[in-house]
């Protein structure tokens, strides 16, 4: 059985290049082409494609904004952006939006097929530069968040401990010992430091630090 295709590009030539490969493949069927991101809404509800090859920047409306309504109209396509940009601030926009894939445009016509193959195989497939830059951006994150929680004092930090038990600044008063004034000082300080907006943030912020078991 074929996987069927429909190619995303606002560029004629590209999508003539990929049918071109994809096409003397016999396992692929390029089922349809499509300019933009309105064009491939259109087409992947007539179409029904397994798989989209979608370009990121597209006039009309772009790859991101088209895959969120084709995902959220048809989950069960798979699609696969095919792009010039490697940074974080693309390949996580296009993840969150529902794609099973994120590969450069230079990528080797053996290699695009064999991603092609994986993702409709279940697997999700990223280009190992997107993938090295989404791991810089995450360890930029995590020390960021360190150096953050090193700003506060002793006394700040067992006070956010206490919040992310779910403990009132009653509560917390009496365990440390302290008045409810004083907590409310410090709940205001480490909220600030934190850069967090309310206690739920900074319980969530506790947990996910590790900060509480």
């Amino acid at each position: 059985m074929s996987i069927r295709i429909l190619l995303v590009d606002d560029h004629h030539i590209v999508r003539r290049g990929l049918a071109f490969f994809l096409q003397t493949q016999k396992e692929i069927e390029i089922v349809g082409e499509a300019a933009n991101g309105r064009e491939a809404i259109q087409q992947a509800k007539f179409l029904k494609p397994d798989l989209i090859l979608m370009d990121l920047v597209m006039p009309v409306m772009d790859g991101i904004e088209a895959t969120k309504v084709i995902k959220l109209e048809q989950p069960d396509i798979k699609i696969m952006m095919l792009t010039s940009f490697s940074d974080q601030d693309h390949v996580l926009p296009a993840l969150e939006a529902g794609a099973s894939g994120y590969q450069l445009k230079d990528i080797e016509p053996d290699d695009l097929l064999a991603s092609i193959k994986r993702i409709i195989g279940g697997e999700n497939q990223l280009h190992p530069k997107a993938t090295s830059h989404l791991l810089a951006n995450l360890t930029t994150n995590r020390n960021q968040e360190k150096h953050l929680v090193d700003e506060l004092t002793k006394r700040e930090l067992e006070v956010l401990k206490e919040i992310a038990k779910g403990k009132s600044n009653k509560e917390i008063a009496k365990f440390l010992f302290i008045t409810e004034k004083t907590v409310k000082t410090h709940v205001s300080n480490l909220l600030a430091k934190l850069e967090l907006a309310d206690r739920t943030q900074a319980a969530l912020y506790a947990v996910k630090n590790r900060l509480v078991d």
